[in-house]
């Protein structure tokens, strides 16, 4: 596969109406078809219209887990909100330049029916270097990269010396993102917030665990993004999957077989914490919104009662 820079000329021509979350990660396993499910979801039961694009077409987890939740809602006759759900196929051809066209033409026009209709466009992408990863990479307005706890994961990032903290050299996927920014600053002078993400950290603190917070808090600056905690690794959200449902969503015991807990509780916590870390412009931007954004920022009274 190639690795160029996504040619201005083709990029679509920036909305100024929904805003563009991209989950990205040139790293397979790194939870991103979760988090995806789980911001829009909260986004959609704060009352903001939300569409999803999956561009991994090989794996299409996020499709799958969209779709578990739409036969949930049907098979059990219950109303669960549903997002608009576009998949972005890759073309096949024995030209690359002819892949890349008819790759772009579908990914445009799935952007340009939802730029004007709905809030926010969460986008999950493949865990591999491809012309649509990219492309949604310089599309963003925010970028969210989950990164194991580990610093196997870490290397896509920097190669770096646990210990000092030395950063040796930028690897891979931050010089494709270093790129995908300028694109979109050349473009129409937009920035994409950068929000590398802590994902799937165990239940206790380790030695690993703090050092590798410290190079994530000194490659920073470098890099310019912003840090953050994302999932713990909770059975919970893997049990979830099958069904389409969500830590957010209210579990009933008769319908679902489930009974919310601690855990539970502790994960739509987590959820709530991220989406408030992203920042999100979610004031001026929720023309759907139905209720006031403290709707998920908060606890929740259901939950605590049992629901």
């Amino acid at each position: 596969m190639r690795r160029e820079s996504v040619p201005v000329t083709n990029e679509p021509a920036r909305r100024r109406g929904a805003h563009v979350v991209v989950l990205g990660n040139e790293k397979g396993g790194s939870g991103k078809s979760t988090i995806a499910m789980h911001l829009a979801v909260a986004l959609m039961k704060a009352g903001y219209l939300v569409a999803t694009i999956d561009l991994d077409c090989r794996q299409k987890s996020f499709t799958r887990y969209v779709e578990n939740r739409r036969a949930l809602a049907v098979r059990m006759g219950i109303e669960l909100e549903l997002s608009h759900h576009f998949t972005v196929d890759r073309a096949t051809h024995n030209e690359i330049d002819r892949n890349e066209t008819d790759e772009f033409a579908s990914f445009a026009a799935a952007i340009t029916t939802l730029e004007h209709t709905h809030d926010i466009v969460v986008i999950d992408t493949p865990g591999s270097d491809s012309y649509l990863m990219r492309l949604a990479h310089a599309m963003a307005d925010t970028l969210i990269t989950p990164l194991n706890d580990s610093f196997i994961d870490f290397d896509v990032l920097a190669r770096v010396d646990s210990e000092s903290g030395e950063i040796f050299a930028v690897s891979q996927y931050a010089e494709l993102v270093c790129e995908a920014r300028r694109q979109r600053r050349l473009a129409d002078g937009g920035t994409t917030d950068w929000i590398v993400v802590r994902n799937r950290v165990g239940q206790f603190e380790t030695r690993n665990g703090r050092n590798l917070e410290r190079c994530l808090s000194l490659l920073a600056s470098t890099l310019d993004f912003r840090p953050a905690n994302g999932l713990s690794d909770r059975v919970i959200y893997r049990e979830l999957f099958a069904r389409g449902l969500t830590v957010l969503d209210t579990l009933d015991r008769s319908l679902f077989g489930i009974e919310p807990n601690l855990s539970h509780f502790t994960a739509r916590t987590e959820v709530r914490s991220l989406l408030d870390v992203l920042n999100l412009p979610l004031d001026v931007r929720g023309r759907g919104r139905a209720e006031p954004r403290e709707s998920w920022s908060g606890a929740d009274p259901g939950l605590m009662a049992g629901e």
